[in-house]
């Protein structure tokens, strides 16, 4: 017991000692659309989940007045293998840590939500600048975790991802689309969402804390497009800010003469498979013709 006290007590402590590191480099300010996103997130209600949860002592929370850092701790992933099997769950903070002995961190479930409006334009967000990985860099729509211990249950069998209904991931996406960017369930219905592929990639984060970073990504990714025209009220502890892009625009934001920087995995999904899911939008949604649920396209 006193050695496993002693186990947390350290991890919370250099967790700790890494996000203060962190605040002393130079961060992109948080802009939006509609001004400073700077705000008391907590009494705005941001953190509220749409749906409670259930840990796995079987109490109900809703993460009402939660920071990144407690949901770091508290939030637990899907472990998984390599050919996407789940083994077990673990907290985001162990997953996420690259270490001696596990040098990519913890194999996880994860999601991307791709979201266009009725124009066929892409949301962006650019994660906030507070953000434990990645912070500051531009990506896709919403990227994250399906959990353990929610309800509804964001765990998918593997025949739910045989058949391409992957409902667990999807009400993963639904929450988080509304903790993240405020918006709100039924503007995206889970029916509505298209299950395309998964990505296996893993990635330090060498741009936040150098060649020798200790935090990362390990993720099979679970790719999600979706059409919805939504209203966006963005959580300042999440999202710095937001932009809605055209095909050629998202291109020249990507030039690197930008001086933006990019989440990985969304680099990837772009280079590999948005030119051709982008280009003929109705017959992505609305067709399995890019459906591919047997491969998982590996970037390592």
């Amino acid at each position: 017991m006193a050695s496993a006290c002693l186990t947390s007590f350290a991890r919370t402590l250099n967790f700790t000692f890494a996000r203060s590191k962190r605040a002393t480099q130079k961060q992109v300010p948080l802009v939006s659309r509609s001004g400073p996103l700077r705000s008391l997130a907590t009494s705005a209600g941001f953190l509220m989940a749409p749906h409670p949860t259930v840990n796995p002592g079987g109490k109900s929370w809703d993460g009402a007045g939660m920071s990144q850092d407690d949901f770091m701790l508290k939030d637990e992933c899907i472990v998984v293998d390599n050919d996407d099997n789940v083994v077990g769950h673990d907290n985001k903070y162990n997953c996420h840590k690259f270490l001696k002995e596990q040098p990519t961190g913890v194999l996880h479930r994860a999601f991307s939500v791709f979201l266009f409006n009725d124009k066929g334009e892409l949301l962006l967000q650019q994660r906030a600048g507070d953000k434990i990985t990645f912070p500051s860099v531009w990506t896709n729509t919403c990227c994250s975790h399906p959990l353990y211990g929610y309800t509804p249950t964001e765990i998918d069998a593997p025949e739910q991802v045989t058949d391409a209904t992957v409902p667990g991931v999807k009400n993963a996406a639904v929450r988080k689309l509304y903790q993240e960017l405020g918006i709100p369930a039924e503007q995206v219905p889970v029916d509505k969402f298209k299950f395309l592929t998964r990505l296996h990639y893993a990635a330090p984060d060498s741009v936040t804390y150098g060649s020798e970073a200790e935090w990362g990504e390990h993720e099979i990714d679970y790719i999600l497009f979706i059409k919805a025209n939504v209203t966006v009220s963005p959580n300042p502890e999440e999202v710095g800010d937001f932009k809605y892009v055209t095909l050629p625009e998202l291109k020249e934001m990507m030039d690197p003469s930008s001086g933006l920087k990019w989440s990985p995995w969304f680099r990837i999904i772009v280079d590999k498979f948005v030119d051709d899911w982008w280009a003929d939008l109705d017959v992505t949604l609305s067709t399995d013709k890019f459906v591919d649920v047997k491969t998982i396209h590996r970037v390592l």
